[in-house]
């Protein structure tokens, strides 16, 4: 049969409208059922009515304009409200200029922002995360663009979340030079929200990372994390309030602080303490950023075949959340080392005899470096995928 002779349909008069194909039979009501109450007997109904306040997000752009304007760069043009951002990139400073982007969120970080009613933090991992992995390109962030996307919009909340941002930016030297709020009713519980950030940056190609000559023997430079940064939260959570029943304001003597404080400590950024060194000239080879995957799936990102990252235990210092969360699990420690940072925020490869110029660069720039490992050859021979071994 044609399509058409597949397809019957009748209409009886106001009740029903019936289409038939084989096997198959759908009643549904009748357009010409449909009684229309005059617009004159219905109430007026708005945009507000339905959920979304546009005055509310008119006063979140006014509260969050002299938050953004102090992260701004010269290379910033024109303000908040224009349809896109604008950059003045000055591509003659570069020979080769390559652009590295990056974009991530806060994960489900954000439950314990919501259960402490505390917002002003989760901006600062929002941009951590993107600019940390423009970083470890050898490439310097520029610029950074936020989403924010709620089901009602509390423009003081939302105000203190951009607040976080804009720290994160101040931190990091890059601009904040828009974003987006949307306001969805339905879409999200009533005081939660959910956030996303896009990071560009800028390197010269023959100042890539990683190099292409990274070889055994190459030492590997740990930077400390401040604790569970923004992953593994799922385990995390799980871990705290359904095992162990615990609340966020619960003193955890471990911890020697309340649960909230010590899960909500922000990510840290490690820009400027990587660009020195890489300004200086010194022989960074890579650099990874460790975030889901832990150290045994991230540090393999940046070697090459045949290679493998063999990292001491004792080289490093791990913060009291990985130990307490191991026990209180019970989390296998193959777990611990492929789901979090176990304290180690940023591994760096560097060249030898380099290495004590680079922590000292390093410790200048405020940080605490600890050699905590080397590359060596991959066991089952030249051709092997790279991994990370923790012993």
């Amino acid at each position: 049969a044609s399509v058409a002779g597949r397809f019957a349909a009748s209409s009886s008069a106001g009740i029903t409208t019936e289409i038939r194909m084989p096997g198959f039979w759908h009643a549904r009501p009748a357009c010409a059922t449909l009684r229309r109450m005059p617009s004159s007997e219905r109430p007026a109904l708005t945009y507000r009515d339905a959920g979304v306040d546009i005055d509310a997000g008119d006063e979140l752009v006014a509260r969050i304009g002299p938050l953004a304007r102090s992260t701004y760069r010269p290379e910033v043009l024109g303000d908040l409200g224009g349809f896109g951002a604008l950059f003045r990139f000055d591509a003659a400073r570069y020979r080769e200029p390559i652009l590295v982007s990056s974009t991530d969120g806060v994960g489900t970080k954000l439950k314990v922002a919501f259960l402490l009613d505390k917002h002003d933090t989760v901006g600062i991992d929002l941009v951590a995360m993107c600019v940390n992995d423009v970083v470890v390109q050898g490439a310097e962030p520029l610029f950074l663009l936020d989403y924010f996307a709620c089901g009602r919009l509390d423009p003081g909340r939302a105000a203190d979340v951009v607040a976080g941002i804009a720290a994160g930016c101040r931190e990091a030297g890059c601009a904040l030079v828009g974003g987006e709020t949307a306001e969805m009713p339905g879409f999200y519980p009533d005081g939660e929200y959910d956030l996303a950030g896009f990071a560009v940056g800028v390197v010269e190609r023959a100042r890539l990372l990683p190099s292409r000559d990274v070889r055994p023997g190459d030492r590997l430079v740990g930077l400390p994390s401040s604790g569970l940064h923004s992953n593994g939260f799922s385990l995390v959570r799980r871990i705290v309030f359904d095992r162990l029943k615990l609340g966020v304001g619960d003193r955890v003597e471990a911890l020697g602080t309340t649960l909230g404080e010590a899960l909500l400590v922000p990510t840290r950024i490690y820009v400027k303490p990587l660009l020195a060194c890489l300004a200086a000239g010194l022989p960074v080879l890579a650099a990874a950023h460790i975030t889901g995957g832990g150290l045994v799936e991230n540090v393999p990102r940046v070697l090459p075949p045949g290679t493998r990252a063999v990292l001491d235990r004792r080289a490093w210092t791990r913060p009291a959340i990985f130990d307490f969360l191991a026990e209180a699990g019970p989390v296998p420690e193959a777990d611990m080392l492929r789901t979090f940072n176990c304290g180690l925020g940023l591994v760096l490869v560097v060249r030898e005899p380099g290495t004590a110029a680079v922590v000292a660069a390093l410790e200048a720039a405020g940080e605490s470096p600890r050699i905590v490992g080397q590359v060596e050859a991959a066991p089952e021979g030249p051709s092997a995928e790279p991994s990370a071994v923790v012993v």
